[in-house]
């Protein structure tokens, strides 16, 4: 179960809910091409709390344990390690074996304050995660996670999260609103057919951040969001290329009645593209839920 290349962003294919015959391979090229304009998104302002958690715990010197759920290439860790204090130990959880091991050649060394920083990895199937499967962590972590999830599977990792008295950062899940500059008439057609796409098989797409606050307050937490938007501009126009593509291929897929039109429209986005004429806001947004008590027992 891979998240960080999810398509809930418009390219990459997403497997959360998918059966083990169905999981596509993320190209770790996309995941890199990506990782740049995810760490600028990601909402720091989040930290604050989420530090002084931590810092909560019953032994805050001891090492922090993090969980990374549908790790990818390790994205999360690379954003995340240096940017907390102690030693680390993270277990990368992903379905995919190739992604897992350029996830640990690219793993961090170090903390925020020079601590040692170590990986181990576990693959498998999120989706079912369980209280017990947690016990001793310090923190779960996920980016482009939820979107692809269904509400059964939120629900159950909020109650893992609950029951193992963990803090949950989940970064990165897309909320349905896509900004095209310059607009045109069609942007909002081919955004509805992506959103009407990202729910196929049960999963909640744009309404997962929603439900994720809601079934973590359900479980006792203490849940904030707060928007972390991908600006593709220019300066990016490689990434918005491929993710112009993903995001009409998506929307054609949903509606083949839209193939006629999406042809020249998106061949005239990527002109602009091109061009450096053409930017893009997607909107995301990042949760921090945090238990009550003093978290884990880490």
């Amino acid at each position: 179960m891979t998240s960080e290349g999810a398509g809930a962003d418009g390219a990459g294919g997403g497997d959360a809910g998918a059966g083990a015959d169905e999981v596509p391979r993320y190209a770790p090229q996309w995941l890199r091409l990506r990782e740049p304009a995810d760490a600028d998104a990601r909402a720091a302002d989040l930290l604050g709390p989420l530090r002084a958690r931590l810092a909560e715990r019953p032994e805050p010197g001891a090492g922090l344990v993090i969980h990374d759920l549908g790790c990818g290439t390790g994205s999360m860790g690379r954003w995340l390690a240096p940017r907390l204090d102690g030693a680390q130990h993270w277990v990368l959880h992903d379905r995919d074996p190739y992604l897992l091991h350029f996830a640990t050649v690219g793993a961090p060394d170090e903390a925020a304050d020079g601590s040692p920083v170590a990986v181990t990895t576990q693959r498998g199937d999120i989706g079912r995660l369980t209280a017990d499967a947690l016990a001793g962590a310090s923190l779960v972590t996920a980016s482009a996670l939820l979107d692809v999830l269904t509400g059964e599977e939120i629900d159950r990792l909020a109650a893992a999260c609950a029951g193992a008295g963990v803090p949950a950062l989940l970064t990165l899940s897309v909320v349905g609103r896509v900004e095209l500059d310059p607009a045109e008439p069609f942007d909002a057609e081919i955004g509805e057919a992506f959103n009407a796409h990202q729910r196929r098989g049960d999963r909640l797409g744009p309404e997962a951040v929603t439900a994720a606050c809601e079934a973590f307050g359900r479980h006792g937490a203490t849940v904030r969001a707060h928007p972390s938007p991908w600006r593709l501009g220019p300066d990016r126009a490689e990434l918005t290329a491929q993710w112009l593509r993903g995001w009409v291929g998506a929307a054609v897929e949903q509606r083949p009645d839209l193939a006629v039109r999406a042809e020249p429209y998106l061949r005239a986005r990527l002109e602009a593209c091109s061009a450096g004429e053409l930017s893009v806001t997607v909107h995301h947004s990042d949760v921090l839920a945090l238990p009550r008590g003093n978290g884990g027992t880490a």
